[in-house]
């Protein structure tokens, strides 16, 4: 398959060069498995877009989303009753489901595991058969499946995109002191104008040491906040940017230039109505209306509570064959290098868009929605206050 603009209205991309690394053995089985055609190479990598104003056409109009946790069964029993063993890996965030098959799941269940991941925000699956045809196709229930323009897809099924380190590192290097990849606090794809909902990354190959995932619960990191400072940022919105830089057509000579949106610092999840903490260290560039020292140094403050709070994070150790589903609205995550590239890893990736980012000042906390609420804590007039 000749390379091609994700968009045919695109006229002025970069061709990009054919990649020759060889597949690990277990990505080459499921692959194949699966029927994807290697002829031609692998991964696809669609031409990449040149200039800031083509990216910005791209999904530029607002779609009507319905979130499927929404209309899920609150005890979600069709789902956890089909199960072997759930199992809460943390107090906050993450669960693991054994003995489902996430291919196999019927749409009663899709609804409910859109619903636990809403509140659970991370959810893995083991020993998972699954393709990524299937998997495109689970990701098309919970929503418009994102094809990136900047980055490489299985052929054949766009939409499906390639997480393959040591390809990466072809073109950005990595080292111990600067690890390559996904190694840092980021949520994806914050610059779009319906961001990322369910992400669902499936990894065939992983080293048999390191590789592990975090995961941050933006729901426990808004609680972490005084409710002074709460009220601080509630309702204030901030600028987030692309990971990817593009020319402006206009006046190409000035440098790149990143995609740029603006959205709530505090947003409000539709399935479970939480107020969830919604900044990464990596994307999210300043708070609208204030000076850029005043914006730094709230923002350094939410980044270090997001990610210096152990105790609402999990951390993963892969296996092969396993599925990782979170919702990016409600977290950061972090993928560990500490393997060095020493060992091959390699999966595929599908995220579903989701609804365009809102604010609501009367929506509750998740703790504060549970009934969790510490004794050093009461409500006045709805408002929570420290007693």
């Amino acid at each position: 398959m000749a390379p091609a603009p994700i968009d045919p209205s695109i006229t002025d991309f970069v061709v990009p060069k054919k990649d020759t690394l060889g597949l690990p053995e277990p990505a080459y089985k499921r692959l194949v498995k699966a029927g994807i055609d290697l002829s031609d190479g692998y991964p696809y990598r669609p031409n990449r877009p040149l200039y800031l104003q083509d990216v910005y056409n791209i999904r530029n109009k607002e779609r009507k989303h319905i979130d499927a946790g929404s209309r899920a069964d609150k005890s979600k029993s069709a789902l956890l009753s089909a199960a072997t063993k759930v199992t809460d890996l943390t107090t906050y965030i993450g669960t693991e489901i054994e003995g489902l098959q996430l291919k196999d799941l019927t749409d009663q269940q899709r609804d409910e595991l859109a619903l636990l991941i809403a509140e659970r925000s991370v959810v893995f699956f083991r020993d998972q058969d699954i393709s990524p045809q299937q998997q495109k196709s689970l990701g098309e229930y919970y929503g418009e499946v994102e094809i990136h323009p900047q980055v490489p897809q299985v052929p054949g099924v766009l939409g499906v995109t390639v997480i393959w380190p040591a390809l990466q590192a072809q073109e950005h290097p990595a080292s111990f002191r600067r690890p390559g990849g996904a190694s840092r606090w980021h949520t994806d794809l914050v610059h779009e104008r319906q961001p990322a909902g369910i992400t669902h990354l499936h990894n065939d190959t992983v080293p048999p040491v390191g590789g592990d995932t975090l995961w941050a619960s933006g729901y426990a990191a808004y609680e972490k906040l005084s409710p002074d400072f709460r009220k601080l940022i509630d309702g204030k919105y901030a600028v987030y940017r692309s990971a990817h830089p593009y020319l402006a057509r206009e006046n190409p000579t000035a440098g790149p230039k990143y995609i740029e949106r603006i959205h709530p610092l505090v947003r409000v999840h539709p399935a479970t109505g939480w107020k969830a903490l919604w900044v990464n260290r990596a994307m999210t560039d300043r708070i609208v209306g204030l000076d850029k020292a005043e914006s730094d140094l709230i923002l350094g403050y939410l980044y270090d509570v997001y990610e210096k709070n152990i105790d609402i994070q999990v951390r993963f150790k892969w296996t092969p064959g396993t599925s990782a589903l979170w919702d990016n609205r409600i977290t950061i995550h972090n993928a560990s290098w500490d393997y060095a590239g020493n060992y091959p890893r390699h999966g595929t990736r599908v995220t579903s868009l989701a609804e365009k980012p809102f604010f609501d000042p009367s929506a509750p906390t998740r703790r504060e929605a549970l009934g969790l609420l510490g004794p050093d804590e009461k409500q006045v007039d709805g408002v929570l206050v420290e007693a």
